[in-house]
């Protein structure tokens, strides 16, 4: 099934260079498309479904008064990286559409990166005594000992703004709908339904949809953009990457990964500001994991942290083909061994294609790319939402349906959809 999709893929790109081919010729006598126009087309024809990595993640529901330490167990044990937020309540009413239950997504960084911060505000007032078992255990032990923390409810946090919205697609929704979507909010994710059906049944992912555009590589309007140096873009965080001292703690960094809520920070050298490597959100999970780093966390330098190993796979993939697969298949995992290491992040120069950056950042299952210098030194940072706005019309509107109970949590945590976009009130 996978190599059909495929397959129609790649033949509808070729009917598209043939149509190219033939509009050029016909093109002395009418008025020429322009790139923008022939890329709306082109991708206003190809249905999500074409898209072969859809189904390769679980997915996994938490329930909104589920308590935290139960959601991260949950995801834990699973290796799920991601889960859906559903409202149990008046699920049997005939008129209640399925998409309706949910409220929205939360990852498992966030989670635990919330937790860290409430014990540290706890433990400020706290005694030595109170925190013994705690210091001398794991991060589970938080979960298990601090009830402020453990028992409190999943849909509680959409005060504290950890979750993401659920703005679902279907499989015969297309994929320029997927990229609006994508690029008009901050969205890792997207949760593909089927009509009728049981609810969610996989993920479009911004990985995904990169590899996606890859494979219109040599077409016109994909070229006009892809084949560009950085240096001709202007992106949102270029000029502002956030940095960490590779001699600052490791419970420093995570704490200043949380503050500015983005996805990685730079670790340079204290003195040539050399890049060292760099923090993911998501590499909270070897804090939970290993309960030695867990202990060290407010003596170990993040130097020290990002040169250990994480988890490698018993036998890795022999061929190319395998690799992809394999990579697809663990894209929502958080024991991915194919992204690249802490010491080792995805990184480019001004003068590198788009293109080049996109090849890449996919190929290492990277959410984002280091702009570096001739000195090794980071001047911006790229992430893969920065590529799809480039390949998203921005006069184009896409129809946003978002669940009824998400727009009530939204009005809860003092937020509101407007124009499309989510906005704090004040």
């Amino acid at each position: 099934m996978q190599s059909r999709q495929i397959a129609h893929v790649l033949n509808v790109s070729d009917n598209a260079k043939n149509s190219t081919n033939s509009s050029q010729d016909i093109n002395h006598h009418h008025v020429q498309i322009d790139p923008g126009s022939a890329l709306q087309q082109f991708l206003d024809h190809i249905p999500i479904s074409s898209i072969p990595s859809i189904k390769d993640s679980p997915v996994l529901e938490l329930k909104a008064g589920d308590s935290i330490r139960d959601a991260i167990h949950m995801l834990y044990e699973k290796d799920t990286f991601f889960a859906a937020i559903v409202d149990v309540l008046d699920t049997e009413s005939a008129s209640l559409r399925f998409s309706d239950q949910y409220m929205g997504f939360i990852d498992f960084a966030s989670m635990v990166l919330w937790c860290l911060e409430e014990y540290e505000k706890i433990s400020e007032n706290a005694t030595e005594k109170d925190l013994k078992d705690i210091k001398n255990n794991g991060f589970f032990s938080i979960l298990d000992k601090v009830p402020q923390i453990g028992q409190t409810k999943v849909g509680e946090l959409a005060k504290s703004f950890l979750w993401q919205p659920f703005f679902p697609v279907l499989l015969d929704d297309t994929i320029l709908h997927a990229l609006l979507l994508l690029s008009k909010h901050q969205l890792h994710v997207l949760p593909v339904t089927q009509q009728p059906g049981p609810g969610i049944i996989g993920f479009v992912t911004q990985n995904a949809v990169v590899k996606f555009l890859l494979q219109s590589s040599e077409l016109e309007w994909f070229d006009s953009i892809a084949d560009k140096n950085l240096s001709d873009f202007r992106f949102e965080g270029q000029d502002h990457p956030i940095c960490v001292s590779g001699g600052q703690t490791v419970a420093d960094a995570f704490k200043l990964l949380r503050q500015n809520q983005a996805c990685a920070i730079v670790v340079v050298d204290g003195k040539t500001k050399k890049l060292l490597g760099n923090l993911r959100n998501s590499d909270v999970y070897n804090l939970v994991k290993n309960d030695d780093l867990f202990r060290n966390r407010k003596t170990l330098t993040v130097q020290e942290f990002i040169h250990i190993e994480t988890d490698k796979l018993d036998t890795g993939p022999t061929t190319e083909q395998d690799h992809r697969a394999l990579l697809a298949a663990r894209s929502l995992s958080m024991k991915n061994s194919l992204i690249s290491r802490m010491d080792s992040p995805a990184t480019n120069k001004e003068n590198d294609t788009l293109k080049q950056v996109m090849e890449h950042m996919t190929q290492t299952n990277s959410s984002f790319s280091f702009v570096i210098n001739d000195t090794k030194q980071v001047t911006g940072l790229l992430t893969l939402r920065d590529i799809i706005l480039q390949f998203a019309p921005p006069g184009v509107n896409s129809t946003i349906h978002g669940g009824g109970f998400f727009e009530f949590a939204l009005e809860q945590s003092g937020c509101q959809v407007k124009n499309g976009t989510i906005i704090r009130n004040r």
